[in-house]
């Protein structure tokens, strides 16, 4: 296996000969079958020799005991490598470049251990450790609505340490500062998202007796009023060109434009797109099918020849071949599947790079652009509603603030023949 990759075989003797050597080829085994490159394996496989020669100095002599060494190897891969005077983008690949390998590595060879791929603390977990497993067990909320609790109380946690306040010191004023504070960088719709998240916190806090009273009455709820807003979408002509401006020569340009072509011709979700599986394209009825929508059904469509077309290609030379069974993959090794954030940011980054100004762009922008182009198709509201996988009915009407020409009829004809 490792001479593949070392043309002398001396090389690959030292190699094995390492104490960590079978562990390694294995590993280049790993990754070969994940198709890395020949340039990621070499990087891989001299980060692994140095943690060797790391963990041998200290003593080591069991897989088992490899875990506890690896943040120390870390830190003095950073003293050595990441000098104060490089970039946060430079120390993050720095940091990269020596956690990665010896994770993956520590994944196989011993039972039970799992990557920390975000290495970020959750928030009051040494005063209310119970609060995330209470809304993941007892409310049963999908882990992606956690994390987003959590991005909300990391930030409620911080104010009460700047604030110096713990806890049992919260108090009406405490949480109207922290509004007040919070208002300044939300639109009205993240508010009340704050102040819903912090409820919930607050309530469970009463419960466990953390705090002697129900304070969730000085949270202000704010005003959500129905059909207040307006859809971002963008017009159909500036719809082409987002698309038009995928570089379709790579890999990564043939799967963001099958992407992109599946959330504008079908106004799919980013989650949905993101969860779509090669079973799910039916190619000998020309159907796509979207078996898990936000709402618990699903939708079948038609799969159109343009759309087929873009996911054709991105399977044929694009797609890299490993036998995960989702259609859109990652462009790096280890080749998984695209999350739906990932999604929603290559969306807006195509919509910027074309020069389209539309508040918040991402997955939503073409997604509300589909409805809108069937609003002026005529298309009625309950079959649009159907089409993009609407709960409610109420979720579709606002798109009659974009129809121009239905408006215009009432503005200057009959309105009962408008209507």
């Amino acid at each position: 296996m490792l001479e593949r990759y070392f043309h002398r075989p001396v090389t690959a003797d030292r190699l094995r000969a390492l104490w960590l050597g079978p562990q390694i080829e294995r590993y280049v085994g790993w990754l070969e079958a994940r198709r890395a490159s020949s340039a990621s394996v070499l990087r891989h496989v001299s980060t692994l020799r140095h943690f060797n020669q790391f963990v041998c100095a200290r003593g080591v002599t069991s897989p088992e005991q490899l875990p506890a060494h690896v943040q120390p190897f870390i830190d003095e891969w950073m003293r050595a490598k990441a000098p104060s005077r490089l970039s946060k983008a430079a120390r993050g690949a720095v940091l990269a470049n020596a956690q990665v390998p010896v994770e993956q590595l520590l994944e196989l060879i011993v039972p039970g251990f799992a990557r920390v791929r975000h290495r970020v603390a959750t928030p009051f977990m040494a005063s209310v450790p119970g609060f995330f497993p209470f809304l993941r067990e007892e409310r049963g909320l999908r882990p992606e609505t956690c994390a987003g609790r959590a991005v909300e109380l990391r930030k409620f946690e911080a104010f009460l340490q700047r604030s110096d306040v713990g806890l049992s010191d919260l108090s009406p004023s405490l949480l109207g500062r922290y509004v007040a504070e919070r208002a300044k960088s939300l639109v009205p719709t993240s508010l009340h998202d704050c102040t819903g998240a912090l409820r919930v916190f607050l309530r469970y806090l009463h419960r466990e007796n953390i705090i002697p009273a129900d304070i969730t009455r000085a949270l202000p709820r704010g005003r959500k009023y129905k059909q207040s807003s307006l859809p971002r979408g963008i017009p159909w002509a500036d719809v082409h060109r987002v698309l038009d401006g995928v570089d379709r020569r790579s890999s990564v340009g043939k799967r963001d434009y099958a992407v992109l072509m599946l959330l504008a011709s079908y106004g799919l979700r980013a989650r949905e797109v993101a969860a779509l599986q090669l079973d799910d394209l039916d190619w000998a009825h020309s159907q796509l099918k979207v078996p898990a929508r936000k709402g618990g059904h699903s939708s079948i469509y038609p799969l159109s020849a343009s759309a087929g077309e873009a996911v054709i290609d991105y399977l044929r030379a694009g797609r890299p071949a490993v036998d995960d069974r989702h259609v859109f993959l990652t462009s790096r090794t280890p080749f998984g599947p695209i999350n739906h954030y990932n999604i929603s940011r290559l969306a807006a980054q195509y919509v910027v790079a074309a020069g389209i100004k539309v508040p918040r762009p991402g997955s939503h922008t073409l997604r509300h652009s589909c409805v809108q182009r069937l609003v002026e198709s005529d298309v009625a509201f309950k079959a649009i509603g159907d089409y993009v996988g609407h709960r409610r009915a109420e979720s579709t009407l606002v798109y009659a603030k974009v129809a121009l020409h239905r408006l215009r009829q009432l503005a200057i004809g009959d309105a009962e023949d408008a209507l």
